[in-house]
């Protein structure tokens, strides 16, 4: 299996596949960085106190949030007259974990899940989300609908990790190495394995042979947005996870294994 996560967080994941005995090859298909300028973030960690609500959608808004609130000498005592959204159950780990506490999980760990969470408490409010640089409008654009004055920060980027090109054509080009399943854990890992690819590596009937690199390899998301980014981009979404998290992930694999393989990934019926 290839697991593409970014190389800080692909460890969880992998080490649980190879549990099940997987054999695992991490490429990682984003890198996650500090953004251009942290103008706006400083800008509104200065005024928490006109905040009701603080969104975090991911662990890496979370880390790069609690690495900023220190460069400021700020403290959760500043954050605790906040509500605190959550978009799934790491992040919510993530948040606890610096002890604040979160108010709201949406019942499905998706944008449009977070907004319908929110949808009766929220007008009226001042909302702080800190997010990646370029991720999907669906929360601001629809609490901003609900009444809410949201303020959108960006508190990290990603990027394409071009050390991950050589190492994942000569992956695909290796029929000895080439993986059974690749996983995608958000949509920016899948735009990203595309560009890493590029344009003339696809499978389809169109191209010669040996530039169908994904030939009977199953392609593995973890939810229903990252499967529509797959096939925005012309590929399928072989398995999709049922709950939205790497756990759902694993669970979906293990699924898909037993399905296929009459001699399942070890553990599986554990």
């Amino acid at each position: 299996m290839l697991v593409g996560r970014a190389r800080h967080q692909a460890s969880e994941l992998s080490s649980q596949l190879r549990k099940l005995g997987a054999e695992v090859t991490e490429i990682p298909f984003i890198e996650i960085r500090k953004p251009h300028s942290y103008k706006a973030l400083d800008s509104a960690m200065k005024k928490l106190p006109e905040y009701d609500w603080l969104i975090l959608t991911s662990v890496n808004g979370v880390d790069a949030l609690w690495e900023r609130l220190a460069k400021l000498h700020l403290t959760r005592r500043h954050l605790r007259h906040l509500r605190v959204a959550a978009i799934g159950p790491a992040t919510k780990k993530a948040i606890e974990k610096r002890g604040l506490r979160v108010n709201v999980v949406p019942e499905q760990y998706v944008a449009e899940s977070v907004v319908e969470s929110l949808r009766n408490q929220i007008a009226g409010k001042c909302v702080l989300l800190a997010r990646a640089r370029v991720a999907r409008d669906v929360i601001p654009r629809e609490l901003r609908k609900l009444g809410a004055n949201v303020d959108v920060v960006e508190a990290y980027e990603t990027v394409i990790p071009q050390a991950s090109r050589k190492r994942l054509r000569a992956l695909l080009k290796d029929p000895k190495r080439r993986p059974d399943v690749i996983t995608f854990t958000s949509s920016s890992t899948v735009k990203n394995f595309v560009a890493l690819l590029g344009k003339n590596m696809w499978r389809g009937r169109h191209r010669p042979r040996k530039e169908r690199l994904l030939d009977n390899i199953c392609l593995a998301s973890i939810g229903p947005v990252t499967s529509s980014t797959l096939r925005e981009l012309g590929l399928p979404a072989d398995i999709e996870a049922m709950e939205y998290t790497i756990s759902g992930l694993i669970k979906a694999i293990v699924t898909h294994s037993r399905m296929m393989n009459p001699q399942p990934l070890d553990g599986a019926n554990d």
